[in-house]
């Protein structure tokens, strides 16, 4: 018989991590007051949790756990997101009310430092006249 429980579980591990970083995202910078989207995460967490105690098998209750818990994560990410904003280390939406508190009182930034190139921090890109060039040897 085919076992495809291993699958299934990291499908939603992937998933659920996923939409954690996504969402949370999302979902913090869209919502005027935190505790509802919190609150929502929670309990959704704990309906899930519940139902893989009295799933009809292992792979149905190991899904409903491993997204229960990573529901739960997500809602106390909330808070920490809201801090990041608070802090400039994530962009700040204007259009939300909180955000735009954060903005008025100098906190918060619009610029998003994740939006850049990429660079290799131990490539010297800035050429110098008197550096000789390296041989490989």
């Amino acid at each position: 018989m085919l076992q495809t429980s291993g699958l299934w579980l990291a499908l939603a591990t992937f998933l659920s991590i996923w939409w954690g970083h996504v969402g949370v995202r999302w979902l913090e910078a869209k919502s005027a007051d935190i505790r509802p989207p919190m609150v929502a995460l929670i309990i959704a967490g704990l309906i899930l949790n519940v139902a893989a105690l009295f799933a009809p098998n292992v792979t149905i209750g190991g899904v409903c756990s491993v997204v229960g818990i990573a529901l739960w994560w997500d809602a106390f990410e909330l808070v920490r997101q809201d801090r990041r904003v608070r802090h400039g280390h994530a962009p700040a939406n204007p259009n939300n009310p909180r955000h735009a508190r954060y903005l008025a009182e100098g906190k918060a930034t619009l610029h998003d430092p994740l939006d850049r190139e990429p660079s290799d921090p131990f490539v010297d890109t800035q050429p110098t006249a008197h550096r000789k060039p390296e041989i490989a040897s």
